[in-house]
């Protein structure tokens, strides 16, 4: 059994608008890159996967293009999404002989047409078989909550192109939600806030950053401020511009309150008994945009309930995927109970 297990690897993918985590059973994540790609038009040839691609963004000539793939969850351009599961699935397979067997990770939402284009992305890019499971329930999992006992928990998962809250228990989903509010959104709304009122044109990446450095989603007591450079509007120069740190909340804030309220709509119609359960055990916070400072505290301001980030916020998903992998019993337990994909 050893050897078989080494000759078919089991692996677990969470295939998302910011970055693809890939786990194995028994090693952890073994790859975890950003869902850029960069295609040179001309010739319509890939040179560049993950985080050499991302860093190309704005530094290279006409004919390279950026692409992101997948887009609010769900697959956007089918072609460069299997050449980005291929080639994640390729640092899995020199552990292994035998084509994988891959469960992936998909938003609670998604509908039968999504879920067959992540099914069949993955069998084209080398899978055997493929388990589609939501990745709630995945990111609860590898955040190392008891999802198989008949007790109900909850775990919040901030993506970069959506946001999910799901009430978990025996297995399956009780109560979840899903809305196109999470860390894009944040960077598009800064790119058009410094636009319109600094007369700054910035990416997306600047914006991103400006955001992780100086981003919160509360107000401060504390004074702070972050810096960030681009072209200004009129002169067509080159020009930095200093925000107040509380500046950066407010334009956020539409975004973060979105949040809470999904967090809260999901409470709402989580059954009376199970809510007090999730309120003895609080909220698991994970994903990307979980990272943005305060957004824990705004949750449990909105909600009443304890909001804690997981460990490893941005590795939930496929985390999750392994622990399963590594416990037949429970991946038996779980598949049942959602048949998809």
């Amino acid at each position: 059994m050893g050897l078989l297990s080494k000759l078919v690897p089991d692996v677990g993918v969470d295939l998302g608008t910011a970055n693809t985590p890939v786990s194995q059973r028994n090693r952890g994540i073994c790859w975890n890159e950003p869902s850029y790609l960069a295609v040179d038009r001309r010739e319509r040839k890939v040179v560049a996967v993950g985080q050499k691609a991302r860093r190309m963004q704005g530094r290279v000539p006409a004919h390279i293009q950026i692409v992101r793939p997948v887009r609010d969850g769900a697959i956007a351009d089918y072609e460069m999404a299997q050449v980005l599961l291929n080639h994640a699935l390729q640092q899995v397979r020199s552990h292994g002989v035998i084509r994988p067997r891959v469960l992936v990770g998909v938003p609670a939402d998604a509908t039968d047409v999504e879920c067959q284009a992540v099914s069949d992305a993955v069998r084209d890019a080398g899978g055997r078989t493929v388990d589609l499971l939501p990745q709630p329930l995945l990111a609860a999992l590898g955040a190392g909550l008891a999802v198989q006992e008949a007790r109900a928990c909850m775990v919040v998962d901030v993506g970069g192109g959506s946001s999910q809250a799901a009430v978990i228990s025996a297995g399956s989903l009780v109560a979840s939600n899903c809305i196109r509010a999470a860390g894009d959104r944040m960077d598009l709304a800064l790119v058009s806030h410094l636009r319109h009122r600094h007369n700054l044109i910035v990416g997306e990446r600047s914006a991103e950053n400006l955001k992780i450095t100086a981003g919160a989603a509360l107000p401060r007591l504390e004074p702070g401020h972050g810096s960030i450079r681009g072209r200004d509007m009129h002169s067509g120069l080159p020009r930095s511009v200093t925000l107040d740190c509380n500046e950066i909340a407010g334009v956020l804030q539409p975004i973060t309150g979105e949040i809470a309220q999904l967090v809260k709509s999901v409470l709402e119609s989580t059954p009376p008994d199970q809510v007090g359960q999730v309120m003895e055990g609080g909220l698991a916070l994970c994903g990307g945009g979980s990272l943005l400072a305060g957004l824990d505290e705004l949750i449990t301001q909105v909600t009443g309930v304890r909001c804690q980030r997981v460990a490893e916020p941005m590795s939930c998903v496929a985390l999750g995927a392994a622990r399963l992998f590594s416990d037949p019993r429970l991946l038996r337990t779980v598949l049942g109970g959602y048949e998809r994909g």
